[in-house]
Order: C-alpha cells, then sequence, then structure tokens
C-alpha cells in the first residue's frame, strides 16, 4: 500500500465511524506533526502530517472518550486515557490491516514504540481492559466460542 492511499484509508475509516477530520494550518505547533485534537474533531494540517498512524492515535482518544466529552471542550488525556487510545488505535490498525510498526513508529511513544509493538504482538494487550469495561470489545481470555469474536476486534468503535 502506497503511502498515499494509506493515509486516505485511515481517513475514510475515521470519518466512517463518526469522527470529524478538520483541515487546519497548523504552523503554530501541535503535540504530534500535522495533528491536533479540536473540539469533537481531528485537525488535519496535511502538509506537516508526518506518520499516518499518528492519525489512528488522535482519533483513538475521541472514540474512547464519552459523547458528551468528545464534544466539550479540548481533551486533557488521562495515562489511562492514553493506554485506552492506544490500545484503540492498534485495534484499528489490524482492522484496516496496517502493519504495526506504521501505527508505533520509531519518532513516537516517547522512545517506547518498540515496546508497543513487543507487547501488542505478543498478546499484552495494553490498555484492552478498559476498552472490554466500555463495552467497545470482548477480553480474548473470556470469550465464548461462538459469541463475537475478541480483541482486537471491536463491537463497536466509537464509545
Amino acid at each position: 500500500m502506497s503511502e498515499e492511499s494509506l493515509r486516505s484509508a485511515i481517513i475514510d475509516f475515521v470519518r466512517t465511524i463518526g469522527i470529524e477530520i478538520r483541515t487546519r494550518d497548523l504552523s503554530q505547533g501541535s503535540f504530534l506533526p500535522g495533528l491536533d485534537i479540536g473540539v469533537g474533531a481531528v485537525l488535519l494540517d496535511a502538509a506537516r502530517w508526518a506518520h499516518p498512524g499518528d492519525l489512528l492515535h488522535e482519533a483513538g482518544h475521541l472514540a474512547v472518550t464519552s459523547p458528551d466529552e468528545r464534544h466539550g471542550v479540548k481533551l486533557s488525556p488521562t495515562s489511562a486515557d492514553e493506554m485506552t487510545a492506544i490500545a484503540w488505535s492498534y485495534a484499528a490498525a489490524v482492522h484496516l490491516g496496517i502493519p504495526v510498526e506504521v501505527l508505533f513508529h520509531p519518532d513516537g511513544y516517547k522512545g517506547g514504540s518498540q515496546s508497543l509493538i513487543d507487547a501488542f504482538s505478543g498478546g499484552g494487550y495494553i490498555g484492552m481492559p478498559i476498552l472490554v469495561y466500555y463495552g467497545m470489545t470482548i477480553d480474548p481470555r473470556r470469550a465464548a466460542p461462538d459469541g463475537p469474536k475478541p480483541y482486537p476486534h471491536m463491537l463497536r468503535w466509537l464509545r
């Protein structure tokens, strides 16, 4: 998959599940290059967007937030919110067929991208229990053989 088609697939997915993407000039800076979270939307500056997987992570913050908070004031994610967004973005990457290395790229995650790759590739699903608590997925250890597929499959993409 080319870089352009990868970016397009991610944008289409995020919009399809009901998360708005607004294009903006983010030349004044943002936490991630070319991306920020606004009130109820991911803000995207395509000219500055450095890593395709980062859009999934930012969308994950909105997806796991309650609807009232999602459309309220600017988010201030906690450590638990961060882990949940990581788990959500991994499920989205798996759903889209995106390599885990694209999501957990070397320039992100405070130098811990390889640890995340190792953890998720080995079934150590950091943040997944919170997605289960929100009713968004099923814990693989508790999934019924004839029931819905467990994580990383999602029952629903928005909390």
